[in-house]
């Protein structure tokens, strides 16, 4: 793909047609199909443009947490329980936007730590807090929130029944609740199914129509249903994508030795979910 002779001298015409006629598939394949353009990843002057698939990654999911905000259509005067808040930042974007109060809790006091950093480093730890908690177990009265958030956080459950009963439990009449759930598609091969489950701590997924179940029998009410399975897709070729690029970083955090052990396994977990797996957020009411 290089022009003999003088470096700086441009192609001619002739060697450009060329080189489109013999890798144009190539760049087709790397950068997109239908254009054979650089993509809009990020608008001309946002504040934080994407300028690596990290960047790119991390604008994506504050993107979806904006999503999940104007589907649950908070108030300032609402409390929100977010179930499985990770390290704490969905939590602090969606307060600073909204002016509600946010508890949130996980069941890893790591992300416990990282979530209390981040609430005070953005001014909110007076009205966005988190604690070590279980949503099968919740410790809250009844009727506590005027709404709540499990962002991927079903899909690790052996009892989604008992979760959805609970999260009914401290909701308010009339408060909504958002679930996100993984869903099953095809028959895929073993080792891929192993290779998800090692790498998610999952349980085998369920089916939408499982979820509506379930979600009725705790004495919710459907209020729309979103198919994000493209979504997923794109996410999980990104992850391969990014554990190899970023194998250095990785090296340093975990050891060389995990990075290799770990490296089919990604491949064979990102295949599962291109392929075999769905991805639907769940918008509920608990009746007046």
């Amino acid at each position: 793909m290089s022009v003999a002779g003088d470096q700086s001298a441009a192609p001619s015409p002739e060697e450009v047609g060329a080189a489109y006629d013999e890798f144009g598939d190539l760049y087709a394949l790397t950068i997109g199909d239908v254009g054979l353009h650089i993509g809009l990843w990020s608008r001309p002057g946002e504040r934080a443009p994407a300028a690596t698939l990290t960047d790119l990654a991390n604008r994506a999911q504050e993107r979806q947490t904006d999503h999940h905000l104007e589907r649950l259509a908070l108030t300032a005067d609402d409390h929100l329980l977010d179930i499985g808040c990770g390290n704490g930042q969905p939590a602090v974007r969606i307060a600073e936007r909204s002016g509600v109060r946010v508890t949130g809790i996980t069941v890893s006091r790591e992300q416990i730590a990282l979530a209390g950093a981040a609430a005070r480093a953005a001014g909110l730890a007076d009205r966005v807090g988190f604690d070590h908690g279980n949503v099968l177990d919740l410790g809250f009265a009844d009727e506590s929130f005027d709404a709540a958030l499990a962002i991927e956080v079903f899909p690790h459950l052996a009892d989604r029944q008992r979760a959805f009963r609970e999260t009914a439990r401290v909701l308010r009449p009339g408060g909504h609740f958002l679930v996100s759930d993984f869903t099953a598609r095809g028959t895929p091969p073993p080792d891929q199914v192993d290779a998800f489950r090692q790498t998610w701590l999952c349980p085998l997924p369920t089916t939408p129509a499982k979820v509506l179940e379930m979600a009725d029998a705790a004495g919710l009410e459907l209020v729309e249903v979103e198919n994000q399975t493209q979504n997923l897709s794109f996410s999980g070729d990104l992850m391969e994508l990014l554990y190899t690029q970023r194998k250095d970083a990785i090296v340093d955090r975990y050891g060389v030795e995990l990075f290799d052990r770990m490296a089919p396994v990604v491949r064979l977990a990102c295949a599962y979910t291109r392929d075999h797996l769905g991805y639907y957020l769940f918008l509920f009411r608990k009746p007046q």
